[in-house]
């Protein structure tokens, strides 16, 4: 047996499973907590033929900045050559940084600013609207709702078909290894979401409006180095933003409420210090990471000890990372006085997530409003969750007083 063969075989193989099916809340982040607790710097899994989960927070930050080890091309573990190409977090620098600079200005800080009045608005109205139920389940009802409402208007996409957008983000983001063993439904859901914007490209392209700001408005003229994009980079592109503007706050909302819902403690800090709530926001945000991203080594290499061959698969996930003992005093509690919260929940290196500023504002407006409208509730029964790529609650069950 060669050396590096014997290294890898040493690594603790560990029972992961990338899509399981659905389990009870938190019993994800209690599975990774584990892996953990037996393998640093990573275990290994034989799903897929095998690959690297890379388990302390500081190599999983070394190797989300290293692209040159690291490849984007691939970021789901069980897929080392996939049929479709998600831009831009499918590519690597160069290719990357100039995708990147063409989409920095619709999520900017100055951009994300200025919508924030009108973010409060909508949310009161939305919460209002469930106030006199006295229950809702806060995932369908607003979690999935108020976020998709907000990237639907920056996209330019029409809000009454919320709802078959969300079947189509379910398709592509929440089936699991027993729903949809073969992969057919979530390519499915990608080819649904691709059709829809190459028609609404094509309407834009006949009908343009020199007023709109909107993302599909301007996708219609992009340029890269002098030259249009072409149009399959553009449908891989807005799907992309689909399926990160339909999802990610969903999910990490609901883990904010699912938490807030049973530590009453820390649910009368935020009633009762609503300016607490963006430090809030940065601790929930560390302790419930939903984003579990992946990378193909791009040569033979050693990385901290693990012996990495050319086109190994390997997870780098940021619920492992958030929750980290070594980088975080005890990192499983929750504790929004602890002082310094610098988290790798958006990501790392060049692929940090491009809307974090959106997302944190949306973030904190959502738990503002919330609290203030409906400070006290509590939940009926533990939801089930879904693993994959992003973590995320099937339902959040919640009922007060009315």
């Amino acid at each position: 047996m060669t050396e590096t063969a014997a290294g890898a075989r040493a690594c603790p193989v560990v029972d992961y499973v990338l899509a399981p099916p659905p389990t009870p809340a938190l019993s994800l982040f209690q599975r990774m907590d584990g892996h953990q607790a037996i393998g640093r710097p990573a275990v290994r899994t034989d799903e897929a033929g095998g690959y690297w989960i890379f388990t302390d927070q500081s190599v999983i930050l070394d190797g989300l900045q290293r692209p040159d080890l690291w490849s984007n091309s691939v970021i789901v573990p069980t897929e080392s050559d996939p049929p479709y190409r998600w831009i831009p977090i499918m590519l690597d620098p160069p290719e990357h940084t100039k995708w990147r600079h063409l989409l920095g200005s619709y999520f900017s800080p100055g951009r994300t600013k200025a919508m924030k009045a009108d973010q409060h608005r909508l949310a009161a109205e939305l919460i209002e609207g469930l106030r006199g139920r006295g229950e809702c389940d806060f995932v369908r009802d607003f979690a999935q709702v108020f976020p998709s409402i907000i990237f639907l208007e920056i996209m330019g996409m029409p809000r009454e078909k919320l709802d078959e957008f969300m079947q189509w983000e379910h398709m592509i983001l929440h089936e699991n290894n027993d729903s949809d063993p073969d992969g057919s439904v979530r390519l499915g859901g990608m080819q649904a979401v691709q059709t829809y914007f190459a028609g609404l490209v094509a309407e834009r392209r006949a009908n343009p409006d020199p007023r709109a700001q909107d993302v599909v408005s301007a996708a219609i003229s992009w340029e890269i180095d002098g030259e249009p994009v072409t149009d399959a980079d553009v449908l891989n592109c807005l799907l992309l933003l689909f399926m990160a503007g339909l999802d990610t706050v969903a999910g990490q909302s609901s883990y904010a409420l699912l938490h807030l819902a049973t530590n009453p403690a820390d649910r009368a800090r935020i009633v009762a210090e609503p300016e607490l709530v963006p430090h809030a926001v940065e601790e929930l945000l560390r302790a419930y990471p939903i984003v579990q991203t992946a990378r193909k080594a791009t040569r033979d290499a050693q990385f901290h000890g693990c012996p990495i061959k050319k086109g190994d698969m390997a997870t780098f996930p940021l619920s492992a990372a958030g929750r980290d003992d070594e980088a975080y005093p005890e990192a499983k509690r929750v504790d929004f006085d602890r002082e310094m919260v610098r988290h790798l929940s958006f990501g790392g290196g060049p692929h940090r997530c491009l809307g974090s500023h959106l997302a944190r504002q949306e973030l904190v407006v959502l738990l503002q409003e919330w609290h203030r409208l409906i400070p006290d509730y509590e939940l009926v029964q533990v939801p089930l969750e879904h693993g994959g790529g992003v973590w995320g609650l099937e339902s959040l069950p919640l009922r007060w007083e009315s």
